[in-house]
């Protein structure tokens, strides 16, 4: 389907692929990995046709259909949602319209056409035709679409909501090959489980580039790894690939040092020689140097510094570490949380889950005081003390070094402050780096090499294996498992919560259900219909609130309308400035440097993106 022989790629004079040869067999589905920056998007581009390559052979058929996740059609302003997913079906429309052509001219008596007008019809009902209104359906509502978002115009969408309807069409496309980049990046955990058994049913080809590892392990069959520009093959799914990787460095590190003790021993044993001084003995020295002149000892394998710091653990003697009762919360009578009451004692790792919108984010506020509840009350423990990493981190000055930062949040010396930088893998260079030149990812770090030397019992983590690469989502996990402590995490990563959870709270826009048990005892349970889920919405009577008491004072809502109309206005802005970046990292694919400012500028525009985007969701309530 796709092959690649001697592929080279530079970006100036930066090399990023070196002769990449890659096979990809007609109907398989193929994962590929690798550290951020390593050239996994790089490499998708070229064999999408997106960028140019420096030299080799990339060859995929002529007559292959392939669709790739970020190449976004251009649509007018008018088209909506659903005229877009329709574009899928472009040749069945025209075969209709051919049909109904044919169909007029034998009402007509005209029947020289009725041989290709048989055709037309087997051609339309094998293309799934006669019910593509279902198609799209099955999809939109796999992928959370709902007919909302559908009757919306396309071009008014978020970035995120483009992505999913994106990867709608092109699975309605039916196409050959599928090239996704990230595409569980904007799915809740729903969407992604509606995706990974599509795909594993999937008839065609699929090229897959994800950190998530529960994706992978249900998705793909052979795992490629991009490394020091190179590619190496692994014949599994991602947990055989993370096994055999550290077999792979454990054997060739022995290799290296049996043969780097047989060179030493020969080099010894002719110096030696050499010093003997006799004629015959620097006869016998000279005929080893040329041995030794042959050998070649396999290189040490590159290991990735792994950093080695863990959360501090503060003894915890209580018990009963949290009681939750009967929490109520609603914003402008949009009931979010109804009567959710549960208890954690020490030691419980609980993992939040839920589709977008059903509170998840909102009891952790309630959690952290930052906003309080309408009824019921969440009880802590006695010398209860909370380390609370963010899913979008912010500083309180961003213009700051990494370095200040420490010395200003921590009160700590300079030397300690270059020392605890090191331990996370910021080099001295970095370490000069303002706040705000850092990505998502490495700012997420920045925030937890502060919180990881504070006196903790309960860490409450909102996503926080986002923006990372699989290497630093497996360090955080190193972390995590040497904290004894207590553990609060919402999270999508299902790799995440399969590792810590004990208990697991899941979130529904009806209700929620506590299961004590792990991820996988959890779903089993789910599958086979035996979860018990408490206080269904549809089954409680919200009263009709007093409307003397919630009556708007007078010009309220062309206040609250006109901010809507500004932030729509700055979200539209926002998105054609990432669309822009986006192209021009195109333009200046060459310039290593400027695709780096390019990429970190673009992260941080996508995060003020998703703020503005929740505030704008927050305002519609309030109609």
């Amino acid at each position: 389907m796709i092959s690649i022989n001697k592929l080279n790629k530079y970006f100036g004079s930066t090399p990023v692929l070196i002769d990449i040869d890659l096979e990809v067999k007609d109907g398989e589905k193929l994962g590929i990995v690798g550290k951020n920056g390593s050239g996994k998007t790089t490499l998708f581009k070229i064999v999408s046709g997106e960028l140019d390559f420096d030299s080799g052979i990339v060859s995929i058929p002529k007559h292959l259909s392939v669709g790739v996740i970020d190449q976004m059609p251009v649509f007018s302003d008018e088209t909506t949602v659903i005229d877009v997913l329709k574009t899928a079906f472009r040749e069945i429309d025209t075969l209709k319209t051919k049909a109904t052509q044919i169909e007029t001219e034998m009402s007509n008596g005209d029947n020289a056409n009725l041989n290709e007008y048989s055709k037309i019809l087997e051609k339309i009902e094998n293309l799934g035709g006669y019910n593509y209104d279902f198609e799209i359906d099955k999809v939109c509502n796999g992928l959370d679409i709902p007919l909302l978002m559908r009757e919306k115009t396309f071009n008014i969408l978020s970035g995120g909501e483009k992505t999913r309807v994106n990867l709608a069409r092109i699975i309605l496309e039916k196409t050959d090959v599928l090239l996704l980049d990230e595409p569980t990046n904007h799915l809740d955990m729903s969407a992604t489980i509606w995706l990974s058994k599509f795909l594993e049913t999937y008839k065609g080809t699929v090229v897959i580039i994800s950190h998530d590892r529960y994706f992978l392990d249900e998705v793909v069959t052979r795992i490629i790894e991009i490394k020091d520009n190179k590619t190496e093959e692994y014949l599994g799914n991602y947990s055989f690939y993370a096994i055999e990787r550290e077999e792979r460095e454990k054997r060739q590190e022995e290799l290296h040092e049996k043969e780097a003790l047989e060179l030493k021993k020969l080099q010894d044993a002719s110096r030696k020689m050499h010093e003997w001084g006799t004629e015959r003995m620097h006869k016998r020295a000279f005929s080893m140097d040329k041995r030794i002149a042959k050998l070649s000892v396999t290189d040490r394998p590159k290991k990735e510094n792994k950093m080695r710091v863990s959360f501090n653990n503060l003894d915890y003697k209580t018990e009963e570490l949290l009681k939750v009762r009967e929490i109520k919360k609603s914003y402008n009578d949009k009931l979010i949380l109804k009567n959710l009451s549960f208890s954690m004692v020490n030691g419980d790792k609980l993992a939040i889950i839920g589709d977008n919108g059903t509170g998840k984010t909102t009891f952790l506020k309630l959690l952290l005081n930052s906003e309080a509840p309408d009824e019921g009350v969440v009880k802590k423990g006695v010398g209860l003390k909370m380390g609370y990493l963010p899913q979008i981190v912010k500083f309180e000055n961003p213009s700051r070094n990494l370095i200040d930062t420490l010395i200003y949040e921590k009160n700590v010396t300079t030397q300690t402050a270059r020392n605890r930088l090191g331990a996370f893998k910021f080099s001295g260079e970095d370490q000069q780096k303002t706040v705000e030149k850092l990505s998502g990812g490495e700012k997420s770090r920045l925030r937890l090499c502060t919180l990881m030397y504070d006196d903790v019992n309960l860490l409450v983590l909102d996503e926080p294996t986002n923006h990372l690469d699989i290497l630093s989502r497996e360090w955080i996990e190193e972390s995590i498992e040497d904290y004894d402590g207590s553990l609060i995490f919402v999270s999508h990563d299902r790799y995440f919560i399969s590792r810590f959870a004990n208990k697991i709270l899941e979130l529904t826009k009806d209700g929620y259900c506590l299961f004590k048990g792990s991820y996988e005892e959890f779903l089993l349970t789910k599958e086979n219909g035996k979860l018990e889920y408490i206080n269904k919405f549809e089954n409680i009577i919200v009263e009709e609130p007093v409307k003397i008491k919630h009556e708007k004072p007078k010009g309220i809502d062309k206040v609250l309308e006109k901010k809507i109309k500004t932030l729509e206005r700055e979200i539209k802005t926002i998105d054609e400035k990432i669309t822009e970046i986006s192209q021009q990292m195109l333009e200046v694919s060459s310039d290593f440097e400027k695709l780096t400012e390019l990429s970190n500028e673009k992260e941080d525009l996508e995060i003020i993106l998703i703020e503005k985007m929740e505030l704008w969701d927050s305002l519609l309530g309030e109609q």
